[in-house]
């Protein structure tokens, strides 16, 4: 048995691939990508997987290797697709996925392995530490919103959201906060990612007859309730969560979203931004570059969300390879310490800052709230830090 063979055999022996050893051994860093790029949450995937097709193939001056997976919006999958990265392919750090229920699978291994990881969906991990949801959180993004409603006068409020984390923490955080701006909650239904009908839950939103309804989704299926709203003679003002802004959303949705107004990154609308806003040139970048090989118009929020992750593991792996190798655990969580630690980075969305309290990093600063017309999206009021 020759050496290459031994090495092979030892390799397979704990359960290490020997590519993964390889990759360790030349200082590589190892990031595995979990995204949704089939299924419900498909318009939210493809672009997300697009961005990753695009990054640079390094990451704080060392070479970058990304392995991809689909989980085909099965947060299932996406918890196998994460122990295959932290057991099989010794990954040094995760991005994804692109849904809520999904990353919550995904933090559990993160949390257990000692992995981190970037969510790119919005909630707040129980395992704190590993764990960097990097969208705007459902806080910072429901308080522009109600700040509307109150300016528009709006008192009676129905919600629609999806039967799943997501719609769960816009639910709660809206039951939480409605009352402090003077508007109560006069209905709440919920319907699931892969429904065909909503009609029983609408015709119950219109008997309740409130000013606005918010409906609490992401992707194309966010679509259908507002739809059917409008077939059954609503005529109420609709809000959205940031979770439908891409244009698939808009081509599902036809005419029945005109006026519909929702949160958003700052890259959705970024050259309709200040020219002093920090996050208008890495905006540009990214939206130039993306659109550039997808076509104009193609840009996608959550496309940024990944081009953001990257900037922000840029920054940190430099930090972390001065104290550690790629490829041990000792290198993971110098990671995690670096990340947690970077402050005031200009990315797409507007401004990371972390902290040990804060994962997500995006604060008012990182939003603008956006209407639709004629199926465009509109810069209709930017929301800064102590609006």
């Amino acid at each position: 048995m020759n050496r290459r063979t031994l090495l092979r055999c030892a390799a397979m022996a704990v359960g290490l691939p020997s590519a993964a050893i390889a990759l360790a051994q030349s200082g590589q860093v190892t990031i595995g990508v979990t995204l949704s790029t089939t299924g419900p949450a498909a318009s939210l995937g493809i672009a997300e997987k697009n961005t990753i097709e695009l990054l640079p193939k390094t990451l704080g001056g060392l070479a970058a290797h990304y392995i991809v997976l689909d989980d085909a919006s099965d947060p299932t999958l996406a918890g196998k697709n994460a122990r295959r990265f932290t057991e099989s392919e010794k990954v040094d750090a995760i991005i994804g996925t692109s849904t809520v229920p999904g990353s919550l699978a995904v933090a559990e291994v993160a949390h257990e392995s000692r992995t981190p990881q970037i969510a790119l969906a919005p909630f707040t991990p129980k395992q704190m530490q590993w764990v960097f949801p990097l969208p705007q959180s459902v806080g910072v993004m429901s308080s522009a919103l109600f700040e509307h409603m109150k300016q528009g006068g709006v008192k009676t409020l129905g919600f629609i959201g999806f039967a799943d984390a997501y719609g769960e923490s816009w639910l709660q955080d809206a039951q939480k906060t409605a009352g402090q701006y003077g508007v109560s909650l006069v209905a709440v239904e919920r319907f699931a990612r892969t429904d065909q009908s909503v009609t029983a839950q609408t015709l119950k939103i219109i008997q309740a007859r409130p000013d606005a309804v918010l409906i609490a989704g992401s992707g194309t299926p966010a679509a259908l309730p507002m739809r059917t709203l409008r077939e059954r003679g609503y005529k109420g003002q609709f809000y959205q969560t940031h979770g439908v802004a891409n244009n698939d959303f808009l081509r599902i949705s036809g005419s029945s979203d005109e006026g519909a107004i929702l949160p958003t990154g700052n890259v959705l609308v970024v050259e309709q931004l200040a020219d002093t806003d920090p996050s208008k040139k890495p905006g540009l970048s990214y939206v130039q570059a993306y659109e550039a090989k997808h076509g104009a118009g193609s840009r996608s929020p959550f496309g940024a969300y990944a081009h953001d992750a990257y900037l922000v593991l840029d920054q940190a792996v430099a930090v972390a390879a001065r104290k550690a190798r790629p490829g041990s655990a000792e290198f993971r969580a110098a990671l995690r310490d670096a990340i947690e630690g970077v402050k005031d980075l200009p990315v797409t969305h507007g401004i990371i800052s972390m902290s040990a309290t804060d994962h997500s990093g995006y604060s008012s600063a990182s939003r603008v709230l956006v209407t639709i017309e004629k199926n465009t999206w509109k810069l209709l009021k930017q929301k800064r830090g102590g609006d």
